[in-house]
């Protein structure tokens, strides 16, 4: 719909029929749409001269589908059904047109449906109603094929012209009218299950024929690191059974498998209601198993995964599962149509649903090690902060879904946003590179210039002033439907090829910009458990060979240090504890202070909310906005908190405080080595110097801050915790108290959307408050800051675990060669050589698979 073709007459005309002062503005196209459709049902009930009582419940039958009982939807229909009748617009041709030329053609057709539906309600067309639609539709350019085909539909004939009624089918696709409102979307639904049926789709093949060969390579890649986490496994076993290796080694190799064999990449699906979410996932997976229809659809968070064999498995918020049927699945994966037209938040708010995984053992994309997440549409979803986050965890890759017809709508951009600061945690406000915006329904958009201008449109906004995204082929237009249409076929069109393009881009990322650095980090920590191997194999074939000799003064040495390494860990626990307590005391009064200011600073705030929805028209969709814009200010301004106060001026200087202690512990410990090192040329300070390489790719190190203090994670469970799922609770009761606050005649549109505003807030911060109290905040910062305080803790106390355990090795080892005999010893050393060049065999193969995946 093209608003911009409002004119002067349209607005007059509206505004005498419904007896408002209206503006353009006022004239939002779910009002435009209303107001044909009431004109055009009550001109095919007055055409013949007689209403009968049956055909007045038809046009209230028909019209309050498209609204609730005492909703202002409702209100201004009855404006409109008795304005219209007054002025008999029905009969003024110029009048009709005035009010029709923002409609689209799929609108108009849309439009003209209706009113053979009315007129064939008792399963006949009254002729003169149906020359009153055919004038009508003659006016508005719809083509008389269109009119047979409708006709056909109503009146139950089974047989239509296959050009018209493919045309008719295309017009009508519901997703055409998503611009209107869902429940446009679901009457458009409706009115297709009442046309003849296209010719049925046979199912040629279940699979997808998309290959994804770049992820094929990479799990060969990681297959070959799974073998050789095996072998060096066994050897350091075998090692550890003549006590060559310090205790702890085998912990960390098989650990190091571990990731390797659960290593999957992690694509998440996200988006709006209605924008062919599921879909998709169907045609990346290549067969029908996301359940889809016109409306929105999906309720819960679904991961599809490989498994050895097809199940469901249903997760719920409690910690409690069960494992369903593919019936079950069907049901438990969607909202009901009720709440998808109209109760939406309120029944998501109620879901008991964590999560539901899906295995199947035939999905290529799984099969690829590629597990994708498929999310409920975020735009009303009450716990939309928390279900991104959830989403975005650990994802390697997101997919954001637009429809290419009425592309990145104000709410759609504000969703790339959050999507964008979710992914960037302690990277500032750089544009990310592991985002794809993909259109949908591109096959809506006929003509090589509309496609164009769709595509400059997305990229405009995502690679502009403010980019979005960065990399190249980050932008895609699709149809999903016509794709999964073809991949069941067996056939090909210019649908498959965009979309082989598009999948082609998701394999080269996650395997050449995600994957590669996967396998590097892999290599590496299976390199440092294999210098550790040699470095322990070296040092008993010095003492086999009597160039590490351990006289009772230096043994008596090593075990004063085993002790004091201790007590160094017990000193670290301590300052731990001590600093934990003083963060938690400033962070406590630091969010005192902030929630005394916080209802001010909304309230300023508030002054920058917009909204496309009028608080006269569309006053409910208008509540839901500005209490959307509520959840999202205040998650802000907790984000804000969390960062800049609670990170950068408590936690920092903290945290930087700590990591110099437990640098200084661990430096007491590295010199003790080294020590000993001079003493009985040994090589402990560069084993233990690999112990601390291995924590710090987990952090920047001791003595440093950077990605050690999981400041992302902090903020975003300070968004979780605070329980912002209330929002959707309070919907009815602001609704209430607005309407009963205002009502529905009041003309002042920008005092009533101050006055709303208001009470959003009003009612908004005495459920936040209650919130408050009952989740005890000051526990739960506690829990909050000290996973930070923790991880630096474990992760020391983890290094000076392995000194300990080298210390006891090299006297177990010196205890070992003492009771051996010169034969044992010569058999010992002829052991160690050939598993030192079984570990060198491993480390060569590593380097042959690091140079195939080499990070350009």
């Amino acid at each position: 719909m093209d608003t911009s073709l409002v004119s002067s007459q349209a607005v007059e005309l509206l505004s005498q029929i419904t007896g408002q002062k209206l503006t353009p503005k006022n004239l939002t196209p779910p009002v435009i749409f209303l107001a044909n459709l009431v004109a055009v049902l009550l001109g095919v009930i007055f055409v013949d001269g007689t209403v009968a009582e049956s055909e007045k419940q038809r046009l209230l039958t028909t019209l309050y589908r498209f609204s609730i009982p005492e909703s202002d939807v409702r209100k201004l229909t009855h404006l409109m059904i008795k304005g219209v009748k007054e002025n008999q617009v029905y009969k003024q041709i110029n009048s009709l047109l005035a009010l029709a030329a923002p409609l689209s053609e799929s609108e108009k057709l849309l439009l003209i449906s209706f009113g053979y539906e009315m007129s064939a309600a008792d399963g006949e067309i009254d002729p003169h109603e149906k020359k009153y639609l055919e004038i009508l539709a003659k006016h508005l350019g719809i083509k008389p094929q269109h009119l047979g085909v409708l006709e056909a539909g109503f009146t139950h004939q089974e047989n239509a012209e296959a050009i018209p009624l493919n045309e008719v089918h295309f017009l009508l696709d519901p997703a055409r009218f998503q611009e209107l409102d869902t429940i446009f979307v679901k009457a458009a639904s409706d009115i297709m299950a009442l046309l003849p049926a296209k010719s049925a789709t046979k199912v040629i093949k279940q699979h997808s024929n998309i290959p994804y060969g770049e992820l094929a390579k990479f799990q060969e890649h990681r297959k070959q690191l799974e073998t050789y986490c095996d072998q060096i496994s066994q050897m350091v076993r075998d090692c550890n059974e003549r006590s060559f290796f310090p205790h702890g080694l085998i912990e960390e190799i098989e650990e190091v498998s571990k990731k390797i064999k659960l290593q999957r990449f992690r694509l998440a699906v996200i988006g709006e209601f209605s924008k062919g979410k599921s879909t998709l996932l169907n045609a990346l997976l290549g067969e029908e198993i996301q359940p889809v229809r016109e409306i929105p659809c999906s309720g819960a968070v679904t991961v599809l995964k490989y498994g050895t064999q097809k199940r469901i498995i249903c997760r719920y918020q409690n910690g409690t599962q069960e494992e369903i049927s593919f019936e079950e699945y069907q049901l438990k994966a969607t909202i009901s149509e009720n709440a998808a037209i109209d109760c939406l938040s309120e029944e998501l708010a109620d879901s008991q649903i964590d999560e539901i995984v899906f295995e199947h053992p035939d999905l290529e994309l799984c099969s690829s090690g590629v597990e994708i997440v498929d999310s409920p549409g975020l735009n009303e979803h009450p716990d939309r902060t928390k279900i991104t986050q959830k989403l975005l965890k650990d994802t390697d890759a997101v997919i954001f879904l637009t429809n290419a017809s009425c592309s990145l709508t104000q709410v759609e951009r504000e969703l790339l946003q959050d999507v964008k600061t979710q992914l960037n945690y302690g990277k500032g406000n750089e544009p990310v590179n592991n985002l794809f915006v993909v259109g949908n329904f591109i096959d809506l958009v006929r003509s090589d210039k509309g496609r164009e201008q769709v595509r400059q449109r997305i990229e405009r906004f995502v690679t502009g002033q403010n980019p979005i995204v960065a990399g190249e082929n980050r932008v895609h237009l699709i149809s999903a439907q016509a794709t999964l249409e073809a991949i069941l076929q067996g056939t090909e069109n210019e649908y498959l090829k965009a979309f082989q393009n598009f999948t082609q881009s998701i394999d080269k990322f996650l395997t050449f910009d995600s994957g590669k650095l996967k396998i590097k980090h892999f290599i590496t920590q299976i390199n440092r458990v294999i210098q550790k191997s040699i470095d322990g194999l070296y040092q008993f074939e010095d003492i086999l060979k009597g160039k590490i000799q351990i006289s009772e003064t230096e043994k008596q040495k090593i075990l004063e240090n085993i002790g004091e390494a201790s007590g160094r860990d017990i000193k670290i626990k301590n300052l731990a504890e001590i600093q934990q307590k003083e963060v938690i005391k400033q962070a406590t009064d630091s969010w005192t202070k902030w929630r005394e200011e916080l209802k001010e600073n909304i309230t300023q705030k508030s002054k920058d909310w917009n909204s496309l929805h009028n608080p006269v028209f569309s006053q409910d969709k208008l509540i839901k906005d500005y209490i959307n814009k509520f959840t999202a200010t205040i998650s802000q301004e907790i984000d804000i908190w969390g960062n800049k106060q609670l990170k950068d001026v408590i936690l920092l200087k903290s945290i930087e405080d700590l990591d110099a202690k437990i640098a200084d512990e661990l430096n007491a410990i590295q010199s003790e080595f080294q020590s000993i090192d001079m003493h009985i040329q040994t090589n402990l300070s560069q084993q233990l110097k690999l112990s601390i390489n291995g924590i710090n790719d987990d952090f920047t190190g001791f003595g440093g801050i950077g990605g050690g203090l999981g400041i992302g994670a902090l903020a975003a469970g300070l968004m979780v915790f605070t329980g912002l799922g209330f929002i959707a609770i309070i919907v009815a009761s602001v609704v209430a108290a607005i309407a009963g606050s205002f009502g529905f005649g009041m003309l002042d549109s920008d005092g009533l959307k101050d006055k709303i505003k208001g009470k959003i807030i009003e009612i908004g911060f005495q459920k936040f408050n209650e919130s408050m109290d009952k989740n005890k905040l000051p526990a739960k910062l506690d829990e909050i800051v000290g996973s930070v305080f923790n991880s630096r803790v474990e992760s020391a106390s983890r290094v000076i675990a392995q000194a300990i355990a080298l210390y006891e090795n090299l006297l177990e080892q010196q205890e070992k060669a003492h009771n051996e005999t010169l034969e044992q010893r010569e058999a010992e050393k002829m052991w160690i050589y050939q598993k030192r060049e079984e570990l060198e065999q491993v480390q060569n193969g590593l380097e042959v698979i690091l140079s195939k995946c080499t990070i350009v």
